[in-house]
């Protein structure tokens, strides 16, 4: 526990199985009170190497997507008793060693939600990112911090901290099972009020590490500036929205 809250750290996975054990070697011992790992249908031996490993394993038994598989990892830790939630990916692109910084800030009430940004710092080119993906994130970010009316220095990162709070209130179950849950998340906690922080996070790119395809990265682009946009247009009362239609503010009951 830190500061007498539960910390439970969720791992949605998918062909992690030659990554897992490496990431979970790095995690501190004193820090994550559960370990949850959600596999999304995966193809290798990820879920035996889980529970091996003594994780608790939730199993889908079809493929829902990466945002769907974050829905059943929030949902899960939320009825696990989790007072504060981190998200690692078991790919091993995130190193587990800095979950302290990740998580203190939340139980602690300083932040509601925290991000490990790749590009504070050097972590992301350092670690291997291919040069058109950081040149797109720098783009993409410059232009949702616009559009958003925030700050971050990256939206893109899978690094994530929450509090239970935050999680019992902000509807992500109204978002897209593919990778732009990410994004509409971030908007719905902005919308609503909540605070973000960020912490400087090493990164690793290497050939076992999750990817996705150019035109996939294409059409994750596309769908930002879509919600981007959408949270632009429904805070000015332009547009309606079915992901931040049903998103309290701060301090209100969902």
């Amino acid at each position: 526990m830190v500061n007498g809250k539960k910390v439970v750290m969720v791992m949605p996975a998918y062909n992690a199985a030659s990554t897992l054990k490496k990431t979970l070697d790095e995690l501190p011992a004193d820090v994550v009170d559960e370990i949850l790992l959600v596999d999304d249908c995966s193809r290798d031996d990820t879920v035996s190497q889980a529970e091996s490993l003594g994780i608790k394993t939730v199993v889908h038994t079809c493929n829902t997507g990466y945002g769907g598989n974050q829905k059943t990892c929030y949902r899960t830790a939320l009825e696990m008793g989790a007072d504060v939630v981190v998200m690692v990916h078991p790919d091993y692109q995130y190193t587990p060693l800095i979950i302290s910084a990740m998580v203190s800030p939340i139980a602690n009430g300083v932040f509601d939600c925290m991000l490990g940004s790749r590009i504070l710092g050097t972590g992301a080119r350092k670690g291997g990112m291919p040069l058109y993906k950081y040149i797109s994130n720098r783009a993409l970010t410059f232009f949702q911090n616009l559009l958003v009316g925030y700050h971050l220095s990256e939206y893109h990162t899978g690094y994530r901290a929450f509090s239970r709070e935050l999680l019992e209130n902000i509807p992500f179950e109204d978002n897209s099972d593919d990778f732009v849950f990410d994004n509409q998340m971030l908007c719905q906690i902005i919308y609503s009020g909540y605070d973000i922080g960020e912490v400087t996070c090493p990164t690793r790119y290497m050939d076992d590490s999750s990817s996705i395809s150019f035109a996939r990265s294409v059409k994750y682009g596309l769908g930002v500036l879509r919600c981007s946009c959408e949270t632009l247009g429904y805070r000015l009362g332009w547009v309606k929205s079915d992901f931040l239609k049903n998103v309290p503010k701060k301090g209100q009951a969902n």
